[in-house]
């Protein structure tokens, strides 16, 4: 049986950005986070998805544009990973996990969450007071661990904190990279007063994004060094797009055309 990751919580505190900032690692089945110059970033189910046949119309628990902008940045960080991967999955969305981040972003808790799908997702969390531009900005920090990052273990991360630090500080960027880890949905809810380890935050901005399968297992890399392409798993039917294992597009082309 694998065994999860444990890393230990880190507080950083932000100095040059009039906002303050934390990120913390744990276990890939518990809250990961880590702090940063945007914001508190955390990494660790799923529930159904709403009926289309609903006849009420719901609010979008995040919108399209900041739902693209996730998915692609997360990606042109996985196709250009160093050293390179031969066996990077291309990511793409899913609302199911993005409902269930969705839960847990609504509840305005400063912790990975809920337990009972912690066994089976990995899970950034990301918090930031102030207004900003693009969801990027609450995105980006979790790749900024690359840094401090030495291939092939997390646990061989060597954060450099301007005031205090305690333990790891790359389990967040090394969930966006794992390579079998291919599906990501996520939330982002306002929380008027959140408390985030003892300080009350005002209209704090949350990001919750939920991974499937979930990474950061304990002696494993987060993906094997290689010629792009060259170990996707037989499912990808040998299609390859920007360095990454591409899902093989199914048309009725054939079928139409012939």
């Amino acid at each position: 049986m694998k065994q999860e990751l444990f890393t230990i919580h880190s507080v950083l505190l932000c100095m040059c950005c009039g906002v303050n900032a934390l990120t913390t690692s744990i276990p890939a089945s518990l809250p990961l986070a880590n702090i940063t110059n945007f914001g508190f970033v955390r990494n660790s189910g799923t529930t159904p998805e709403p009926s289309s046949s609903s006849k009420t119309r719901r609010r979008r628990y995040i919108s399209q544009n900041d739902m693209l902008a996730i998915l692609d940045y997360h990606n042109k960080v996985r196709g250009r990973v160093f050293p390179p991967a031969s066996n990077m999955e291309y990511m793409v969305w899913d609302e199911t996990l993005a409902k269930s981040a969705e839960d847990w972003a609504h509840a305005c808790l400063w912790e990975h969450g809920p337990p009972h799908l912690l066994r089976f997702l990995g899970q950034n969390l990301s918090v930031r007071t102030g207004r900003y531009r693009s969801i990027l900005q609450l995105v980006k920090p979790w790749y900024d661990e690359v840094k401090d990052y030495s291939f092939p273990y997390p646990r061989d991360c060597n954060p450099r904190c301007p005031l205090r630090c305690y333990g790891p500080m790359c389990t967040h960027y090394t969930q966006m990279v794992w390579a079998t880890t291919n599906k990501v949905g996520c939330a982002i809810h306002t929380c008027h007063n959140m408390n985030v380890w003892g300080s009350v935050w005002k209209r704090a901005t949350y990001l919750v994004c939920n991974y499937s399968p979930k990474g950061n297992w304990i002696g494993e890399a987060p993906y094997k060094v290689g010629v792009p392409c060259s170990a996707c798993p037989p499912s990808y039917g040998g299609s390859c797009s920007n360095n990454m294992c591409f899902p093989a597009l199914k048309t009725n082309y054939l079928h139409w055309f012939k």
